[in-house]
């Protein structure tokens, strides 16, 4: 079977949809660290909507590691298939990156693709650690990444070595900034990477050029979000079939996809807002939506879920009891705690839980239950606080953190390894004698202590932990 590539995109077959645009004519003004299967199901789907009006978007991805994404799209020129699976799947090729670049082989030829008059952004999926920071938020100085950047700097490590070496030699050339936007889940990103650069700068000794960053340069916060599954052959095979063509790496994600920008964006904020890009005064309210509402909701199902013998989001959803019970969580407990005048949130909640019924979409139960000790104070704990302080019951919040400790207590005397940073913490908080939910609401790093206090929190947590174990569906009827 042929390859996909330039030579061969005219063969691809018909249902594919192709780029709406001569490739030929594309500019590079995105730099994109960390080109993962998020990055090219999300952030260069919507360039390469962009492209057809704005061929000076183009993408040149550079990769922190490993070259093996270079290695997959150089011999198809940088093309690849996105396929949105839903029970009617769309195949679409993506033409927006236009090269990859390895870091660590050639430091220079990605300094001199970030140094290019042509490039306005600069965005990153490099993960929360990606970063280097410290649990306050601050750069890690003593991080390995961070020292070698401080020794080396025309080779950095870390991303913001790579933004600070980039914007000194762009301020030194008498270039305007790039504006670097934060794709990664990471509460106030832009505002965290700010703060990292910035330090970073000051650590290398270049005062002036911390404050001229600090003055020119802008750090747009965002807030992405699309379930994308891991590639496997099962979609090789299907793209294949799809396209006529042999597409070495595919990616594939639910059809919803959102990529909220903070309005930093200059006279490029249009062109974002065409292809899609909600374009907002403020990312907070979106970010605190998708907190509460889908990560909410996704811990409960998976808590609960596990308990009842589910293994996937479709299978949890198949459950009418249990579809029922999130979303009047969602609608009556998480929606009026929220502030977020921009977003309709009945018709987000709406959308959310068409998206848990996706059946081509296999999300597993037992992934979304990893490191939950991280999670719950953000998706459940805050959420329950709110509504508590405001008069109002948190029993159905309470159901997904009595379903956790319950999860933490299974896994535990089975034996089963627990995916968490506090582990070994957990297993033996579910090992010790007492009232198993007295013990873990004294986790002081997983539960705020003024609510681990509160006897209203105290006995819904109690009393779902008993009706989980007894009549789950009574406590689904809470």
């Amino acid at each position: 079977m042929k390859r996909l590539s330039d030579a061969t995109l005219a063969q691809a077959g018909a249902p594919v949809l192709t780029p709406a645009y001569d490739r030929t004519t594309l500019r590079t003004g995105v730099v994109h660290f960390g080109p993962g299967a998020f990055h090219r199901a999300h952030q260069a789907f919507y360039f390469d909507r962009m492209l057809a009006g704005r061929p000076d978007f183009g993408v040149c991805a550079v990769s922190l590691r490993t070259p093996d994404v270079r290695d997959a799209l150089a011999p198809q020129d940088g093309l690849y298939t996105l396929a949105e699976k839903e029970a009617d799947p769309t195949y679409r090729v993506i033409g927006s990156i236009r090269e990859v670049l390895v870091a660590p082989e050639d430091p220079e030829a990605v300094f001199a693709r970030l140094a290019s008059p042509d490039v306005r952004f600069v965005t990153s999926t490099v993960t929360e650690k990606g970063y280097c920071l410290t649990t306050a938020g601050d750069l890690d100085l003593d991080h390995p990444d961070v020292r070698r950047d401080l020794q080396r700097p025309q080779a950095p490590a870390s991303l913001p070595g790579w933004i600070v070496e980039a914007l000194r030699r762009r301020r030194a050339a008498g270039l305007a900034p790039f504006a670097a936007i934060s794709c990664d889940n990471l509460s106030d990103n832009g505002v965290k990477l700010r703060r990292a650069v910035l330090q970073l700068a000051e650590a290398r000794g270049e005062a002036d050029l911390a404050r001229w960053i600090e003055a020119e340069a802008a750090f747009p916060c965002s807030m992405v979000d699309s379930i994308t599954p891991a590639t496997d052959e099962a979609l090789r095979a299907q793209v294949d079939a799809a396209l006529g063509l042999h597409d070495a790496w595919p990616v594939q994600r639910e059809r919803f996809t959102q990529w909220v920008l903070e309005d930093r964006l200059g006279a490029d904020a249009q062109a974002f807002a065409d292809a899609g890009v909600t374009v907002a005064r403020a990312v907070a309210p979106f970010e605190r939506a998708k907190l509460r509402l889908l990560n909410g909701a996704h811990s409960t199902l998976a808590y609960v879920g596990l308990g009842l013998g589910y293994e996937t989001v479709f299978e949890a959803m198949g459950d009418p009891r249990l579809a029922r019970f999130v979303e009047r969580m969602m609608r009556e407990d998480v929606a009026p705690t929220l502030d977020a005048p921009e977003l309709d949130v009945p018709a987000y909640i709406g959308q959310v839980l068409a998206r848990f019924r996706n059946p081509a979409i296999v999300h597993r139960l037992s992934q979304i239950a990893w490191d939950g000790s991280q999670k719950l104070r953000f998706r459940l704990l805050e959420t329950a606080s709110e509504a508590l302080a405001a008069g109002r019951p948190a029993d159905r919040l309470a159901v997904g953190v009595a379903a956790w400790i319950r999860f933490v207590m299974r896994q535990s005397a089975a034996g089963v390894p627990i995916v968490d940073p506090l582990a070994p913490l957990l297993v033996e908080t579910a090992q010790a004698a007492g009232p198993a939910v007295d013990r873990f609401l004294a986790l002081d790093g997983v539960f705020p202590p003024a609510l681990a206090a509160d006897p209203r929190f105290r006995a819904a947590v109690a009393g779902a932990y008993e009706a989980l174990a007894n009549d789950p569906a009574s406590a689904l009827a809470a």
